[in-house]
């Protein structure tokens, strides 16, 4: 593990800015055993404590945040750029999404009856120990709620690796669950950098890993967990598919596809990155699409007003002007933007690309930014193989006005998510993860508890009448 460091890779730059506002020193080898050693003796505790307990303190978490929302709202847009409008709701999300755990975890994990010719038999769920969790800079409270919730209030105790460029907002959860109520040890900050993550993740005081991140990165984390034998989930890149129908309203499709698409200035996994059209509207819906872009306003993202925000980082922008560069190289057209902003920040134009075809990187790579890409079909089977031509299924989105239709669909889009009528949402009761190379497990929803508990037959028998 890099410990020497003269200048940390733990820092806060405002993306608005470009400029440093704070960073911190980066764990030795003996703080991090320390850590980890407090989270594995504090599980041995918190596994006992009752639910209605664990629900008194997370409940108390979500009040904190309720109460502190635009504090840290603001702190998000500092270290990641998104508008501050767009944080606030992140952290009301993440304050439902508490909430939603604290009040059910204690049904979800009850012991479940099996039905047996003879006997007594049932399923009951117990905690595993410390679940490491990896987490991306895109959502800086929202990723960590997701591993979170569910995993305190089952039990478990939780080490979190963030994002090296949000270390203030992992600081403030941890802070805030330590006001909460929460025992020492049972959620804790490591300060590193992502090169030490394969010597935590074969620690056999971690039982288990959560990481939404890059495939690359979950490619990484699944073979270092699969050698170690401890489960992993992973929620990965998405290029999610934006079909509009025949019969879809244009003038609503087109402004749920752009505004969808400009959702944390596109850096979302499940945002809309492939809006496919049919052939015979596609000038028109280009042309509303048009008129949208240029009402967009790129700015300040503290400022009410402000559409389109900077990117995460410097480092951001510049890869994503690369793809777009290659794009138009490849033979792809520049319809609007593509370019830096002339101003300080990690500004991009908002873009949109249109010409895209299966020989272009454009076609296959996720584009993490303000890029907006139009296809069209002839048919609605020439849409659905277009949705499935990606390596990637995270979610998807189907706009029509014939609801059975849309639903027909979306059964043949292979994603783990497909909404209708709406871009792919967030919701506590519903549960988020993808297929293929978008990863596995899911988080949200009863179906994220049963991830990293051990879910235990007890039999009840005689002996003569064990089978």
């Amino acid at each position: 593990m890099e410990t020497n460091n003269k200048k940390s890779s733990i820092k806060t730059v405002n993306p608005f800015t470009n400029k440093v506002e704070k960073e911190f020193e980066v764990m030795t080898d003996e703080e991090v055993d320390i850590v980890i050693d407090k989270a594995a003796k504090a599980f041995n505790t918190w596994k006992n404590v009752s639910f209605p307990e664990r629900a008194k303190i997370i409940h108390k978490v979500a009040s904190i945040m309720r109460e502190r929302k635009e504090a840290l709202g603001k702190l998000a847009t500092i270290e990641m750029g998104k508008l501050l409008r767009e944080s606030i709701y992140e952290v009301e999300l993440s304050a439902n999404i508490f909430d939603y755990f604290a009040k059910n975890a204690e049904k979800f994990l009850a012991d479940h009856s099996l039905e047996t010719e003879k006997g007594e038999a049932f399923i009951c769920y117990e905690p595993i120990g410390v679940l490491l969790s990896i987490q991306p800079w895109n959502f800086p409270y929202y990723q960590i709620t997701r591993s979170a919730a569910s995993n305190l209030m089952a039990g478990n105790t939780m080490v979190l690796k963030h994002a090296s460029n949000v270390p203030q907002c992992a600081q403030i959860m941890e802070d805030i669950f330590k006001e909460a109520g929460l025992p020492d040890g049972v959620y804790n900050n490591l300060f590193v950098p992502g090169n030490a993550v394969g010597k935590l993740v074969s620690d056999p005081r971690i039982k288990a890993v959560s990481l939404t991140g890059s495939e690359a990165a979950g490619a990484s984390i699944a073979a270092a967990a699969g050698a170690n034998v401890k489960k992993s989930t992973l929620e990965l890149g998405g290029s999610d598919p934006f079909i509009v129908l025949e019969d879809a309203d244009l003038d609503k499709a087109a402004e749920t596809a752009v505004y969808g698409r400009m959702w944390n200035a596109g850096q979302v996994c499940v945002s809309p990155k492939r809006i496919i059209v049919p052939e015979s509207k596609k000038t028109e819906f280009l042309n509303k699409v048009k008129v949208i872009f240029g009402k967009l306003k790129v700015g300040n993202p503290l400022d009410a007003d402000t559409d389109v925000a900077p990117l995460s980082s410097e480092k951001a922008a510049q890869d994503v002007e690369k793809q777009i560069q290659k794009a138009a190289q490849q033979g792809a057209k520049i319809e609007l933007g593509g370019k830096r902003l002339d101003r300080p920040g990690a500004f991009l134009e908002p873009t949109l690309i249109t010409g895209v075809t299966p020989d272009m990187d454009a076609f296959y790579e996720e584009i993490f930014g303000p890029v907006f890409v139009l296809y069209s079909y002839k048919t609605v089977e020439d849409a659905i193989k277009l949705a499935n031509a990606t390596d990637f299924g995270l979610g998807g989105t189907v706009l029509g006005k014939d609801i059975e239709k849309a639903k027909a669909v979306a059964r043949k889009i292979n994603t783990g998510m497909v909404y209708i009528n709406h871009v792919t949402g967030i919701a506590p009761e519903l549960p988020f993860g993808g297929t293929k190379r978008s990863g596995y497990g899911r988080e949200q929803s009863p179906a994220a508890i049963y991830e990293f508990v051990n879910a235990k037959l007890i039999r009840v028998t005689e002996p003569d009448n064990l089978y």
